[in-house]
């Protein structure tokens, strides 16, 4: 396994931050982390990258034990934290060069990650001149200079424009067939584009868990209809592959279907073969992001 946590428990004072959260990523996984502000996201990046070291439960990166030997875990970790730290007054290579000699890198690695991660028009500015999204790719960089097997991304998107969103989800996506790679974001449209799998954490405690794919084969189809006439949900029911039907208000009907396919013309052909009239008729898939709310409201 690249990561694997166990029942890790971290508090803050009386504040119980994580509470025994577990799971596991396999080497070449990309995972989203997801989770409301204060659910313990960033804690637990903080964790697994090894800036605290006064918790409960056992932490692995390469099979390497985080808690007994933390140096070589984090030699095995690229790191770009919510707040990107960069020396803003200095020229991009010579803030590589910087990191490169912390991490004993040859100069010939700072050529390659400034062509991988898409800097080379940049290069030769200071940070200061660059954008937000020239100024992440630094901070990915920076990461990635030393070879790490795993990357983990606090944040990684906030602030950016669409553009910019666009070149850092291929960035991440191109970096992930190579590494294991972990990133929080609270944009659910980057985790449906590049994420295999995603863990959600709420209070604390890992409230999910699943591979993208199994999420969207079980998505499921919802529709709003309104007729012209009060109906029975008794007669509604008769509707095929209805899941629930739920009166919103009068003759305004949320109906939950257990397929993915658009099931509006069923619900129409139902209406106009029982005398009913239409007057509003909306489809919507259930996404990733109803599940998220579902699991933390």
């Amino acid at each position: 396994m690249s990561i694997e946590v166990k029942n890790i428990t971290k508090l803050y004072g009386s504040q119980k931050a994580l509470d025994a959260v577990s799971f596991t990523i396999k080497e070449g996984e990309i995972v989203g982390f997801l989770g409301p502000n204060g659910a313990g996201k960033s804690t637990m990046m903080k964790i697994i990258t090894g800036y605290f070291d006064d918790y409960e439960g056992t932490v692995k990166v390469c099979d390497i034990s985080a808690t007994s030997n933390r140096l070589a875990t984090q030699s095995a970790i690229g790191y770009l934290p919510e707040h990107n730290p960069l020396y803003l007054e200095m020229y991009v290579k010579e803030y590589l060069h910087f990191h490169a000699a912390i991490h004993k890198v040859g100069k010939d690695a700072i050529a390659q990650i400034i062509e991988k991660v898409g800097l080379t028009p940049e290069a030769h500015k200071k940070i200061h001149q660059l954008s937000k999204g020239y100024r992440q790719r630094v901070g990915i960089a920076a990461a990635l200079l030393h070879h790490p097997k795993v990357l983990i991304l606090d944040e990684p998107t906030t602030g950016l424009d669409p553009n910019q969103l666009l070149d850092i989800r291929a960035l991440i996506k191109s970096i992930g067939k190579d590494k294991t790679v972990l990133f929080s974001t609270h944009i659910m449209q980057e985790v449906e584009a590049v994420c295999d799998r995603v863990i959600i954490i709420n209070k604390g405690k890992i409230v999910a868990d699943k591979k993208l794919k199994e999420l969207k084969e079980n998505q499921e189809q919802q529709i709003e209809v309104e007729f012209d006439l009060r109906v029975e949900k008794q007669f509604i029911e008769r509707i095929p592959n209805l899941k629930t039907a739920v009166n919103v208000f009068d003759t305004t009907w949320e109906l939950t279907f257990s397929t993915t396919v658009d099931m509006r013309s069923a619900v129409f052909d139902f209406a106009h073969d029982n005398g009913l009239k239409t007057l509003k008729l909306d489809s919507k898939n259930k996404s990733l992001e109803s599940l998220f709310r579902e699991l933390t409201a």
